[in-house]
């Protein structure tokens, strides 16, 4: 068991902690338990779990402040549970970085194979490293785009961008020209359909536009009632 991947659980639901750490534990895994975000923040420093199954609203703080302060320093990955229409703070949750979500109720063994699909893609590409190959130092007009250093820059100056915007800059612009539907960008980035929700993929595009400047050089272009490219400008 000490080798075991470490999860921690953090949902205020008593009963959702017994009923999951039957599961999880089933297949090998170690289950560490918290009932709200402050407790999670504590165990997530002290325990180094590998993995976070994260409720979004708890009591002390909510799953969405949880996720933040984790990805500031950290890429661990993170489902989060919602409530069923809680759409709006789940696509915010998903902007943040978390790397997959599961709306409630639902069923134990739906949350243990999300667990082994997001487990299985961080082994065989670890965080940073989707797509690293064809985007390890990109390079156009005024913009450098390195996912192997998670990194954006605009005239050498840093742009703050969350794990997900670098990751989907990358996508575009490893491909110039190419057109991409919000479906093929859901399944190369998030890894998996995230059941219609293609908002999140328009979300993540307003707030690239808004992070990078104007240029005559480049620009994400939408296309009609399709997806987008990343258009290089002769």
């Amino acid at each position: 068991m000490t080798n075991a991947v470490k999860i921690l659980l953090c949902d205020d639901q008593p009963m959702i902690h017994e009923t999951l750490r039957e599961y999880i534990e089933a297949e090998g895994f170690f289950c560490l338990s918290a009932y709200d975000g402050e407790e999670a923040l504590t165990k997530y420093q002290t325990e180094q779990p590998d993995f976070i199954v994260l409720d979004l609203m708890m009591p002390k703080k909510s799953g969405i402040d949880v996720c933040r302060a984790i990805r500031r320093e950290a890429d661990t990955p993170i489902i989060m549970l919602t409530a069923k229409g809680e759409e709006i703070d789940r696509i915010l949750g998903l902007e943040l970085g978390a790397d997959d979500y599961i709306v409630k109720p639902f069923s134990p063994r739906e949350v243990v194979a999300r667990i082994k699909v997001v487990l299985r893609r961080a082994r065989e590409a670890p965080r940073g490293a989707q797509g690293k190959q064809e985007c390890d130092g990109l390079v156009f007009p005024r913009l450098q785009v390195n996912l192997d250093r998670y990194e954006v820059r605009f005239d050498g100056e840093i742009v703050p961008c969350t794990p997900k915007e670098v990751e989907l800059l990358c996508k575009l612009s490893s491909t110039p020209g190419r057109v991409w539907t919000r479906e093929q960008l859901l399944n190369e980035v998030w890894g998996y359909d995230y059941y219609g929700d293609t908002r999140v993929v328009d979300t993540q595009i307003k707030r690239l536009r808004q992070k990078l400047p104007a240029n005559d050089h480049w620009h994400i272009r939408s296309i009609y009632g399709v997806g987008y490219k990343f258009e290089v400008r002769e």
